[in-house]
């Protein structure tokens, strides 16, 4: 139905857990600019029931299950969400709503513009003259903000941080959001997100060069070691509405993770194996201890 679509994303098998990741432009057509993540929702319950002028989506099932209807004004078409490793591309101008939630579901949203209450059309009359009157809509590409750097030898565990982030209750499900340059002070370039990790198994082990990263427990609960060669500190995340802020030069590990817990993490930069540090030695030695 007009290009809405679904993409099969990368599902990287571990016996330590699964990790699926996602960026620009190898997995979804736009560059993400907000991020967020529909939780705890009751049976019965529908989310959505409106369209975008400019925005598009990926709606992701990380956990559980729902149905997303999209409707063009002509017809309308159900897609059922129940894998990690699959998304649903909605480009701008589509009318969509989500349903039949499982129990425990955690829906993830990619989305390529910052909010902006008039890009939302919530009147399904409204979308319908829209759909008629309207021109072909043109995305304005977002100019990326520079982040500010840091120099990795120097960073120490007090530059990491549990930020507070939004939760927006409503009697429908729970919705946290975080925006480039807002609730994190980089742009988003990068998603992942661990699932299907087994009980005792352990995760992380490597530290970056470069990178910045909001870690958050979007479900179940899990503990992050925090290490700059001369201090550690341990982090337990448990609340889908915090996010863990980890600069550049830090050791990590992750571990104690409960049962059906997922990890998901926002990252700075694409995906560069020159970027890690997988060996505490190296570590040790780039940290100049």
């Amino acid at each position: 139905m007009g290009n809405v679509k679904i993409i099969e994303l990368p599902k990287i098998q571990d016996p330590r857990g699964n990790l699926t990741f996602l960026q620009n432009p190898d997995h979804l057509p736009f560059e993400v600019e907000r991020v967020y993540w529909i939780y705890d929702v009751p049976g019965g319950e529908t989310r959505g029931g409106h369209a975008f002028k400019k925005q598009e989506e990926l709606i992701i099932a990380i956990s559980g299950s729902f149905d997303v209807v999209i409707d063009d004004g002509k017809k309308k078409e159900v897609f059922h969400l129940n894998r990690s490793y699959e998304g649903l591309h909605i480009p701008a101008g589509k009318w969509r709503s989500m349903e039949n939630f499982s129990t425990n579901s955690l829906a993830l949203v990619l989305a390529s513009t910052p909010f902006d209450k008039e890009d939302y059309i919530r009147s399904y009359e409204s979308y319908l003259k829209f759909t008629t009157s309207a021109k072909e809509q043109q995305i304005v590409a977002h100019t990326a903000i520079n982040k500010v750097f840091v120099d990795m030898v120097k960073t120490t565990i007090n530059d990491c941080k549990v930020l507070e982030l939004d939760k927006n209750h409503r009697d429908k499900g729970n919705i946290t959001v975080v925006e480039n340059k807002s609730q994190v002070p980089f742009d988003i370039n990068r998603v992942y997100y661990l699932y299907d990790v087994p009980g005792g198994e352990d995760r992380g082990g490597h530290a970056h060069k470069d990178l910045y990263q909001l870690i958050i427990a979007a479900g179940g609960s899990f503990d992050i070691t925090l290490d700059d060669g001369v201090n550690k500190k341990k982090i337990t995340l448990n609340r889908p509405y915090q996010g863990l802020y980890v600069v550049p030069g830090i050791w990590r590990d992750i571990d104690n993770f409960s049962s059906g817990s997922t990890c998901l993490v926002l990252a700075s930069e694409k995906y560069d194996e020159n970027d890690y540090i997988r060996d505490y030695n190296d570590f040790t030695e780039i940290k100049n201890l």
